[in-house]
């Protein structure tokens, strides 16, 4: 008897903590509120991609080419040096993407860098595999980034969409610039 009453005790708290009408669903939270939460995001990237008209590249995709030795210009579009040299992808050069226009380029938006600055990064070689990453999959630099390069005429142009939160997330090794 004794043990029922610290059963219906501990069931209350629960209740009380967690939700009054359904602690097991506060404890999950809304999966359905995540769903769509997850819909929107994948949503827009596959539209981006489609806008954009490159290709997509998985960590573990990029983790295989860069063990091969492929050859490739990596580029991390976070918005600060001070990311970049904390951390980024081993070999990744960088270059500051935000430019939401896609039919003018426009300096102040790339920390002073011009269009043929970007060229001479990516090289003479429009066959040659490009992969632009930012932050995370929501971030939109590195669409911009891969959107530009394809404008440009490179060929086979890869978003990295996880980027360095999954690349950290697979734990793999971050380079960093001291």
């Amino acid at each position: 008897m004794r043990m029922g009453k610290w059963v219906l005790k501990l069931t209350m708290v629960g209740v009380l903590v967690f939700g009054l009408t359904d602690p097991a669903m506060a404890l999950l939270g809304n999966k359905f509120e995540k769903e769509v939460e997850k819909e929107i995001g994948a949503v827009k990237l596959v539209r981006e991609v489609q806008r954009g008209d490159y290709d997509l590249v998985t960590t573990e995709e990029l983790r295989q080419w860069m063990d091969s030795g492929k050859d490739m210009v990596i580029v991390d579009t976070m918005p600060y040096e001070a990311s970049y040299k904390k951390n980024h992808v081993p070999g990744a050069l960088q270059f500051l993407f935000p430019i939401p226009d896609m039919n003018a380029w426009d300096t102040k938006e790339t920390d002073g860098k011009t269009r043929e600055d970007f060229i001479r990064m990516l090289g003479s070689d429009k066959d040659k595999t490009v992969v632009i990453y930012c932050g995370f999959v929501k971030c939109t630099r590195s669409h911009n980034g891969a959107a530009w390069a394809v404008k440009l005429g490179y060929r086979n142009v890869y978003r990295y969409s996880g980027g360095v939160f999954a690349w950290k997330g697979a734990k793999y090794p971050l380079e960093k610039v001291e």
